[in-house]
């Protein structure tokens, strides 16, 4: 039986190609939650005034990865110090938030979160917002599988690559048999 996290942390092409390659992980799908405006588009998140952040919802096998690890992955492939920010990429939709979907997953988050402050990972606190995921809207198909897609996109280049082959160091051991032997586009 699979469960679903539902993560913002910036663009979600970061977040969807470092999610992908890890075993337990049968699906990623970028999107948008925490707005108000329904179904709506690229653009209109883009513009800030939606309340919406990039998000991506990923489908995952408890078994062989809990939530707790993905959060593990989520805090340590972006900056969930910084608000409404990740490095050029400014605004609120681009906000660090954990969308939970059930009790457990926001008592979980809520920990995790205090562990990384305790031990002082970050110099400084973390911002990211714990919320109920009250609806996903999946994001224009032309948004999937970007990375895979265009490798060598500046974008792509200069702010992908380095999340990805970050997770790659940090969790080989939870990567994929098929990543683990690719090399990064």
């Amino acid at each position: 039986m699979t469960e679903l996290a539902t993560l913002a942390g910036g663009c979600f092409w970061c977040l969807e190609a470092a999610f992908e390659q890890l075993r337990g992980v049968e699906r990623v799908e970028s999107g948008y939650a925490g707005g108000d405006v329904p179904n709506p588009s690229y653009e209109q998140v883009c513009s800030g005034r939606t309340g919406h952040a990039e998000v991506v919802q990923v489908t995952f096998d408890p078994a062989s990865i809990s939530f707790r690890d993905l959060l593990n992955v989520f805090f340590t492939i972006h900056d969930p110090t910084t608000r409404d920010r990740q490095g050029a990429d400014i605004g609120s939709q681009y906000r660090s938030a954990v969308f939970f979907h059930t009790p457990d997953q926001q008592r979980t988050a809520v920990e995790v979160i205090a562990q990384i402050d305790a031990s002082r990972v970050w110099d400084d606190p973390v911002v990211t917002e714990v919320t109920r995921l009250m609806r996903f809207w999946p994001a224009e198909p032309y948004h999937r599988e970007y990375y895979r897609r265009n490798p060598n996109q500046g974008y792509c280049r200069a702010v992908i690559a380095p999340k990805v082959a970050k997770l790659r160091k940090e969790f080989f051991d939870r990567l994929k048999d098929e990543s683990r032997g690719a090399a990064a586009p």
